[in-house]
């Protein structure tokens, strides 16, 4: 007698093209607890569960917010997570009720935990799943598509972050294959009392929840993060300052110009002065000519 078996889909390939289609069903209580002791890494390679990262401080209630961003060297994961630390600081998480608290997990090596919170300017604490075990288990796909336009999140342009995460890679040296998965992208999940309450799941490589609706999210506006100086804006404001010093200094110079080029009175009559000298002694050179011809 043959028996029925159910077959597990499999899951999307890594070299789909365009969105992958994924859920954002929250985990169940039982998938949170099952995660709870899988380890992840802090900048010095300590372990310490993934419980330990939701825990209350002093006993008292608080939220988790935790990002899952891809490798260390992703430039569109950094970009979010500028715009979202801008947007949302850990005095606004502390400020609601109950208290907030926001981790950060990457699936590359915890040795560059350092350089990625230089990069990023993260105030939040960064850890490191190089297994991606809590990305398989909480449902995070694997990708390379970048998606059908840019994010909102993304103040550099795609070319900028691009040249940015290769120069990384080479001032890593040795490093710089320890980055993480280049294909694992992450997600954000909120976790309050054991649970999961809301969690988003990229469905391509740049696909982070937009800072407004993470903000809604966590009982703030929808504000969007504001605009910071980047290198590029630094060279459009200080070429736009030097186009207008270069057109103030050619003004000056034709000012100057024409005030050197118009004689004045006196100068006029002075070269009119000259003029008639001139005249006379050509004329009198003339006449003596004149007389020595005539001279038998």
């Amino acid at each position: 007698m043959a028996v029925e078996t159910t077959a597990r889909p499999e899951a999307p390939t890594a070299d789909f093209k365009g969105d992958v289609h994924v859920h954002n069903t929250v985990p169940r209580r039982k998938d949170v607890e099952r995660i709870a002791e899988l380890p992840v890494l802090d900048k010095d390679g300590k372990p310490h569960t993934f419980s330990s990262l939701l825990a209350p401080a002093n006993n008292k209630r608080s939220r988790t917010l935790v990002i899952f961003i891809r490798h260390f060297f992703c430039g569109n994961c950094q970009e979010y997570l500028r715009s979202l630390c801008s947007s949302v600081t850990p005095e606004v998480l502390q400020s609601l009720s109950p208290p907030m608290n926001m981790r950060i997990v990457g699936c590359g090596q915890p040795e560059l935990i350092p350089m990625y919170a230089r990069e990023t300017k993260c105030p939040y604490p960064i850890y490191a799943d190089p297994s991606k075990k809590l990305y398989a288990e909480l449902g995070m796909i694997r990708t390379l598509s970048l998606g059908p336009k840019a994010p909102q999140y993304m103040q550099y342009s795609l070319p900028s972050a691009m040249i940015r995460s290769i120069y990384q890679n080479l001032k890593a040296g040795r490093s710089a294959f320890k980055g993480g998965d280049y294909f694992q992208v992450g997600g954000e999940f909120i976790f309050d009392d054991g649970g999961v309450t809301w969690c988003h799941r990229m469905k391509n490589t740049r696909d982070h929840a937009e800072v407004p609706e993470l903000r809604r999210q966590l009982g703030l506006d929808g504000a969007k993060p504001p605009l910071r100086k980047t290198f590029s804006s630094g060279i459009r404001r200080s070429s736009s300052q030097l186009s207008r010093q270069l057109s103030d200094r050619r003004k000056s110079w034709s000012r100057s110009r024409d005030r050197t080029d118009k004689p004045s009175p006196d100068g006029s009559m002075m070269e009119k002065v000259k003029e008639d000298q001139a005249a006379e002694e050509n004329s009198e050179r003339e006449s003596k000519e004149e007389v020595k011809t005539t001279v038998p």
